[in-house]
């Protein structure tokens, strides 16, 4: 199997990610996955939504097999969090 390699900087990587989600992926998404995983090509801003981070990669790269992919979880900052959660109780 070849190792895909990055073609732009992680700085770039995450703009053109965020832009792309943000402008046309959020929109068809958001509805109804909360929680969900996004797959997002970077070059040409095809996507797939899956349950998990595999999934999500298997399906977009079954379409194209050389995608620069970006991932979000649906209504979240982040994909995946580090470190212990509060254990305190919300008041």
């Amino acid at each position: 199997m070849a190792v895909r390699q990055p073609r732009y900087s992680k700085e770039e990587f995450a703009r053109r990610g965020d832009e792309i989600y943000e402008s046309q992926v959020r929109p068809q998404v958001e509805e109804g996955n909360h929680g969900k995983i996004v797959a997002i090509d970077i070059e040409t801003g095809a996507f797939e939504v899956a349950d998990d981070i595999v999934t999500a990669s298997k399906h977009l790269l079954a379409k194209l097999p050389d995608a620069q992919t970006w991932f979000v979880r649906i209504g979240h900052l982040a994909v995946d969090h580090f470190g212990a959660r509060s254990l305190r109780t919300p008041k």
